[in-house]
């Protein structure tokens, strides 16, 4: 596949952060070190959720530049990443790139992942959204990316990746995610009806459904630690503190996660329902059976 980028193109870098100042600044750092020529314009779009720890101080003193956003400290990821997304719309930018403040890309990650989205173009006569797959520093397995399902009535899927091509995937992780703007003039920005997590999910199945691809780029473009757990409480933990861990946006996000399921694995709904309340009520017999 060819490498160069055949013309000018402006990116708007999508962030939200909240109290983690070091990543958030190793992230920033990433992308002031990338390695791109004179066509590549980056402005960067930064919603800061009400953090204590010195976050936007540091961002203002280190790099002016940096657009910044204030939220009230209740945005939470997908709301903070909205905030940053209708920012930059007014730009009206070629590309939009999704990017988690816990992300570092290496240096040339801006330019392949282009390079490859004009590539496909060029080829494909059509736009796709381009994810782009991290690993996790010390262990070096992929931690975030591109995932395929295992069936496509279920949400379950696994994460898929080449080192040499570009390979379609079903739901694609916005720890690295670039999205043309044809496809942002189709389907809109993140959803309203997700809090923090699930809306990257979403957003990748919509554009499937408006007839969009949706490519893993081939390579490692960065570093992300996992940092998901299990995804449910343990036994030894208040039944009333499950409860509310099921309902929280931070947990199992109850209401958001079953209006995911209903719009996109309709099929999936009862058994959904009764895993959610196995987890909550009964997390041994989950962590056994599941």
């Amino acid at each position: 596949m060819k490498s160069n980028i055949l013309f000018p193109v402006r990116v708007a870098i999508l962030i939200a952060s909240y109290n983690r100042k070091e990543k958030t600044m190793a992230c920033l750092n990433s992308i002031k070190a990338q390695e791109i020529s004179d066509n590549i314009h980056i402005e960067i779009f930064l919603t800061d959720d009400e953090s204590s720890d010195g976050t936007v101080d540091q961002i203002k003193n280190s790099f002016p530049e940096v657009n910044i956003y204030n939220g009230n400290g209740s945005l939470f990821w997908a709301g903070g990443m909205r905030n940053s997304w209708g920012n930059a719309l007014i730009t009206d930018p070629d590309y939009y790139l999704l990017l988690n403040d816990d992300t570092f890309l290496f240096c040339d990650a801006l330019k392949k992942i282009l390079s490859i989205s004009i590539n496909y173009y060029n080829e494909k006569s059509n736009q796709a959204i381009f994810i782009g797959s991290t690993k996790d520093i010390k262990t070096d397995i992929i931690s975030y990316g591109g995932r395929k399902l295992y069936s496509r009535n279920r949400p379950k899927g696994y994460l898929i990746q080449s080192n040499t091509d570009w390979v379609e995937c079903d739901l694609g992780e916005a720890n690295i995610m670039l999205v043309p703007r044809i496809i942002v003039q189709q389907i809109g920005i993140l959803s309203n009806k997700f809090t923090h997590g699930i809306a990257d999910y979403d957003y990748t199945l919509r554009a499937k459904k408006k007839g969009f691809k949706v490519m893993v780029a081939p390579g490692i473009l960065g570093t992300c630690s996992f940092d998901h757990g299990k995804g449910w409480k343990s036994a030894d933990t208040k039944l009333a503190d499950r409860i509310k861990y099921l309902y929280s946006p931070k947990g199992l996000a109850y209401k958001e996660y079953l209006y995911y399921i209903k719009k996109h694995f309709p099929l999936h709904l009862p058994e959904a329902i009764f895993k959610l309340w196995l987890k909550t009520l009964f997390p041994i017999v989950y962590d056994r059976f599941k």
